[in-house]
């Protein structure tokens, strides 16, 4: 290193004997200055110990404790919690039962549907004052304070401590504006249901009640949540139909005052007349009705209505392109039956699908074969077989209840599902069905041992089906093996996961038009025969016992006469298909060939 690098490199120092750094220097005070030191010190330790005293003595007290646990546990409802914090004397005028019904009373009153506790104050002699808001369906937040008196460090309750804001002596009222309600409204805009209360009405006159359902006056847990919208329990609302599982959207939000009134106001019920005086806690406007949109045809509507003619059972008519519902009569998706040999056309695809069966695979015509130690027969005790089109076409039980066994439970059910069993139908929000209580479809997910297997492939045992399933089937097929959901309401947007479902493929679908083609042409449901409208089809009837009282079988005969569900599905016209269609009719006086299939003939032939 050369001698300028490291003299370039060494630390710097100051040079010896150079000036120094000044010291910093510090300003004495002066005595204005340390009076004022000396004062500040005391009252900054005041300050902090009153303020530390304070903190303990509101969180620490009985009283601010016992206020804090009631109004945490009205929050929770637990009125249980909330009687353990009140005087002797206030429990025994009080008990739980009376408490809770005083607080639930209110709660409806105000429509609330939450409690949000505030800040608790310290105690002010015997008073310790909560503030409290409270969420409701009307008037909003509606936010106060509860004064909430004491003896011997427990709550000496009043009837006015049900809501904030209200004084001794006063209790909760309102004064409500109830909107209009909205119409229901078929595709083309025809009112389903229009007007208010008993004077609600249709242009299809009773032909649309089916669809649109009825006004009544509530009862049990709809009474209860009814009124927990503020509407008044004696008041006319949807009790059946889309009336019921839209209600809250055709009825609109009411509007009006919620008071403090005198208890003696408040004994007469809490919706108070207008000439009651009251002090106004909150107020809110009405908020009009809104109609319900949805895809039904009226004129196929009435032809339904009319072709079923009142008889016990069901029909549903769909579009055949988009799976909307257009029509629904009857039990159309309430009471779910046995199929009977509709069922066929599951399990047919699903023996298509698993390659279990061939269109030209011969069965040897029989009456009845034991499947798993159970004979089962064709219907009326029929010889029956033949090439599976044959088969198909003439539902032989005796060649589809051995299929469902060689299919096996996981193909046939996974099938079953796919066509839509086992799922709540998509007709509208989940909400409105649940409102409504539409069943659901079903098929066992372990169908049981052979017999049970073999009974389950012909419609019968424990599967249940609604015309609305069965009509979707036919729409299956017809759109190429793709279901779509069964919408019956456009407004509001049907808000669900319902999706088009990928049943079975083109060919398979274009087997199963073929088979049903068939069934009309030549087989079971001849009497759906429209000549230049080709139908395709099928027929189904479920025996469901002996009937009440029937005689035994005379000599020779197999069996008592059966109750009978009668059934029948199909699509048309078979080369462009427009509408899909299902009937049932429940304890038929003959079979579906013989009774439903000129019901949906005659809906389609009108409706096409």
């Amino acid at each position: 290193m050369s001698d300028r690098q490291a003299t370039e490199s060494a630390p710097r120092r100051r040079p010896q004997g150079g000036p120094p750094k000044p010291a910093r220097t510090v300003k004495p005070l002066t005595e204005r200055q340390k009076r004022q030191r000396r004062r500040a010190l005391p009252l900054g330790i005041i300050a902090l110990i009153a303020f530390i005293a304070g903190v303990v003595s509101a969180a620490g007290s009985p009283e601010h404790d016992s206020a804090k646990t009631f109004i945490d546990a009205w929050a929770r409802q637990d009125f249980a919690a909330m009687e353990a914090e009140l005087t002797p004397s206030a429990q025994e005028a009080y008990p739980q039962d009376k408490l809770a019904a005083a607080y639930r009373a209110a709660q409806t009153t105000s429509t609330a549907i939450s409690i949000n506790p505030g800040e608790v104050g310290s105690p002010d002699g015997d008073v310790v004052k909560v503030k409290v808001t409270i969420g409701t369906t009307i008037w909003g937040d509606v936010g106060g304070e509860l004064a909430l008196p004491f003896e011997n460090g427990k709550i000496a309750w009043q009837p006015n401590l049900v809501f904030p804001s209200l004084q001794d002596g006063e209790a909760l009222g309102r004064r409500l504006t109830l909107p209009d309600r909205a119409d229901i409204l078929a595709r083309d805009g025809t009112p389903l249901a229009e007007g208010q209360g008993s004077a609600r009405s249709s242009p299809l006159g009773t032909d649309a009640i089916d669809i649109a359902g009825e006004l009544g006056t509530p009862t049990g847990e709809l009474k209860d949540t009814v009124e927990s919208e503020g509407y008044p329990g004696d008041q006319d609302t949807g009790v059946s139909g889309l009336e019921l599982a839209f209600n809250a959207r055709l009825a609109g939000k009411p509007g009006g005052d919620l008071l403090a009134v005198s208890d003696a106001d408040a004994a007469l019920g809490p919706d108070v007349s207008s000439g009651t005086d009251g002090r106004v806690l909150a107020s809110s406007e009405t908020a009009p009705g809104l109609p319900v949109k949805t895809t039904v045809d009226p004129e196929i509507q009435q032809t339904t209505v009319a072709a079923l003619g009142g008889q016990s059972g069901g029909a549903a008519v769909l579009d055949a392109r988009s799976g909307q519902v257009r029509a629904l009569a009857g039990s159309a998706f309430s009471s779910p039956q046995p199929p009977g040999s509709t069922f066929k056309i599951i399990t047919t695809t699903a023996g298509l699908e698993e390659g279990k069966v061939k269109l030209d695979e011969y069965f040897t015509p029989v009456s009845e074969i034991n499947a798993g130690g159970r004979v089962i027969s064709n219907s009326q005790q029929e010889i029956c077989g033949g090439t599976f089109i044959e088969a198909f076409a003439e539902s032989c039980n005796t060649v589809f209840a051995p299929l469902g066994v060689e299919v096996g439970e996981d193909a046939l059910v996974s099938t079953a599902e796919r066509y839509g069993f086992n799922q709540i139908p998509s007709l509208y929000d989940e909400e409105g069905i649940k409102a409504v209580g539409v069943p659901t479809p079903s098929i066992p997910e372990d169908p049981g041992d052979d017999v049970d297997l073999a009974a389950t492939a012909i419609g019968q045992g424990q599967v249940l089906a609604t015309p609305l399933v069965m009509a979707s089937a036919s729409q299956t097929v017809a759109a190429g093996g793709v279901r779509s959901p069964t919408a019956l309401v456009t407004a509001p947007k049907l808000q669900s996961d319902a999706k088009r479902v990928n049943v079975t493929s083109k060919e398979n679908a274009l087997i199963l038009k073929r088979l049903m083609l068939d069934v009309v042409a030549y087989g079971t449901g001849t009497s759906a025969n429209l000549g230049s409208i080709q139908v395709a089809g099928k027929t189904g009837t479920a025996e469901l016992g002996p009937k009440p009282g029937a005689p035994a079988p005379a000599p020779g005969e197999q069996q008592q006469a059966q109750i009978l569900d009668a059934w029948f599905t199909a699509f048309a016209p078979a080369d462009d298909p427009k509408l899909a269609v299902a009937v049932l009719l429940i304890d038929a006086s003959g079979d579906g060939g013989e009774v439903a299939a000129p019901i949906a003939a005659s809906i389609l032939a009108s409706s096409l």
